[in-house]
């Protein structure tokens, strides 16, 4: 079975009528952004705020009446998958290359529900390299600066050249390892001159969605509360 499948279509029940949603990016969010079209063309009326032109592209496709986040005060919920969460629902995200837009959604959000299958669910962050969006002016100072917080920055490349984001920026994929204190380190990346946002979302998410390949669903809230 397709555990992101499984819980993207799940996570799709969570929408109701007249809801302005965030629309993540994403393997397993795709599914969900699927089902709500197909929930559309049977007369669900939503509103939805893309958090990438990957995404705006693929709503639009399937008919989903579409808002610029400019023109809202409050999203009522955002859909988003993770690349790792952990049992208090602290995620990293932005392997997709979308998490200044991500958070920017997500903060704007009442609510922001997750979805992921069972391998992005680890014991602690940092397996995965979290990604951090800086400038291109001077990003090898940027670079320098941030490897002295004790990890290995790596400039994310596509077709050889540097990935550029949606925003116009660039991507350093930095291996920490395992992750103590969240919320410091993305505090203390964040105060770097040159770094944009960061791929720690700390204290976000109301729930996650994971889905199985046994077939299995299952819904977790934060450990913490």
């Amino acid at each position: 079975m397709d555990g992101k499948k499984l819980a993207g279509e799940k996570a799709a029940e969570y929408v109701k009528n007249g809801m302005v949603v965030g629309l993540g990016t994403g393997s397993t969010v795709y599914w969900t952004i699927m089902k709500l079209g197909e929930l559309v063309r049977g007369g669900l009326q939503i509103q939805g705020v893309p958090t990438s032109r990957r995404t705006e592209e693929l709503a639009t496709e399937l008919g989903i009446p579409l808002l610029d986040l400019a023109e809202v005060d409050e999203i009522d919920l955002t859909i988003d998958g993770a690349d790792e969460a952990d049992a208090d629902l602290n995620l990293i995200k932005g392997g997709g290359g979308a998490l200044l837009r991500e958070k920017l959604v997500a903060s704007a959000s009442r609510r922001l529900l997750i979805v992921a299958d069972e391998s992005k669910w680890v014991p602690a962050l940092g397996k995965f390299p979290l990604p951090v969006e800086v400038v291109p002016f001077g990003w090898e100072l940027t670079r320098r600066q941030i490897g002295k917080l004790d990890c290995d920055p790596i400039l994310r490349m596509a077709d050889e050249a540097p990935y550029v984001t949606d925003n116009g920026n660039y991507i350093l994929d930095c291996h920490f390892g395992v992750i103590q204190g969240a919320e410091r380190l993305s505090a203390a990346l964040n105060q770097l001159p040159g770094v944009v946002e960061n791929g720690l979302f700390v204290k976000m998410a109301e729930r996650i969605v994971l889905g199985f390949t046994d077939g299995s669903v299952e819904e977790r809230l934060p450990k913490s509360k």
